[in-house]
């Protein structure tokens, strides 16, 4: 989920400051499950058929393994179900002789847990429950014993841990940003860390805190794109064109939807306008084209996405779950007052573009 979802997220604490940090702003993030699947798969399910291997004998006679985990959420806990095959057994005379085996189910309830420094959330084990194929719970001593003495453990050893990733997200970030600012980067990765951790119905709602300046800073003006400029940057909007159509064909696909691919494609349609104003800087009597777009079109678009998600098989759904994620961290950050130097604004757009094509010259010249 680091990878998913924290370099996404940090992606866009990139202030451009030159004061010293005084303000702790606290961003609130929701992580579905689809999330918290893919660490628990990433981190634990690395086996042979997309298995755990828990625990096992020196001879193999005994081992405990889960498959096909299923997340929920469930009395403000995390609900995870596995499958679960489970054997005792004995080697005599080159042979595994079983004592006990079990095939069924395991169900832990485990508790969204902060570490005391504040950048490691983990999700520790408080109940656990072990079902037969009939669905009938067994209070079997030895098969008790495993469970909490190996696989609760494993369980609970799944986390995202912040101070793993910052490397991985001062990279990321930095692909975005001049490179004389790549000491705010890291001050400002610095003081990210968790301050809450709550399980609900659709995920865990987390709260990320880092520090921010004490007085917002105020970007110089970008000037509008010349006609060169304009030309230039038809390139980067072809590209978002093509990366935006693509996704309506293939969400409307998906779902059998014509209301969303009606709505997408009038989205397409007014971010073509509104990235067009906002480069060439003309404003309008509602604001800021760029802005107005955003704020107006998340409100719309996020909850058709939410409900695409949930109707996708786990890897596509995973797609648009991810882009939601980072889009709301966008989203809080403006609701903050946007204390960063990469404002979503016409500024901002002309700023950040004049950036990419740098860069694009920069690749075609080597």
């Amino acid at each position: 989920m680091n990878k998913y979802f924290l370099t996404l997220v940090t992606s866009f604490l990139v202030g451009v400051t030159r004061t010293g940090f005084a303000d702790a702003y606290n961003l609130p993030i929701q992580l579905d499950y689809s999330l918290i699947k893919k660490a628990v798969v990433s981190q634990l399910f690395t086996g042979e058929g997309g298995g755990a291997e828990v625990w096992k004998d020196k001879h193999k006679c005994s081992f405990l393994k889960l498959f096909n985990p299923r997340i929920s959420g469930e009395g403000g806990q995390i609900k995870l179900l596995n499958d679960v095959q489970a054997q005792f057994g004995t080697a005599f005379g080159g042979q595994c002789i079983p004592v006990l085996a079990w095939d069924g189910a395991l169900e832990t309830f485990q508790q969204p847990t902060i570490s005391a420094d504040q950048s490691v959330l983990s999700l520790p084990v408080t109940k656990a429950n072990a079902y037969d194929r009939q669905g009938r719970q067994l209070t079997i001593d030895k098969l008790q014993d495993l469970i909490r003495k190996v696989a609760e453990p494993k369980l609970a050893a799944v986390k995202v841990d912040l101070n793993q990733s910052r490397d991985d997200m001062e990279r990321t970030i930095t692909d975005y940003l001049p490179p004389e600012n790549a000491g705010e980067v890291k001050k400002i990765l610095a003081t990210l860390k968790f301050t809450n951790a709550e399980a609900n119905d659709d995920g865990i709602k987390v709260a990320l805190a880092f520090d921010a300046p004490l007085k917002k800073q105020s970007p110089k003006p970008e000037a509008p794109f010349t006609t060169a400029e304009q030309q230039q940057s038809q390139a980067l909007m072809q590209e978002w064109d093509g990366f935006l159509s693509k996704t309506i064909n293939q969400a409307a696909s998906e779902t059998q939807s014509p209301e969303l691919r009606d709505t997408l494609t009038e989205i397409l349609l007014e971010s073509r306008s509104a990235f067009q104003a906002g480069l060439k800087g003309q404003g309008s009597g509602n604001g800021d084209p760029v802005r107005v777009f955003f704020t107006e079109t998340w409100q719309k678009l996020a909850p058709q996405l939410r409900t695409l998600a949930k109707e996708l098989p786990e890897v596509e759904g995973l797609r648009y779950l991810t882009f939601i994620a980072a889009t709301d961290v966008i989203y809080e950050i403006e609701k903050l007052g946007a204390p960063f130097g990469l404002d979503v604004s016409s500024d901002g757009l002309r700023r950040l573009t004049r950036m990419l094509m740098a860069g694009k010259q920069r690749a075609d010249t080597k």
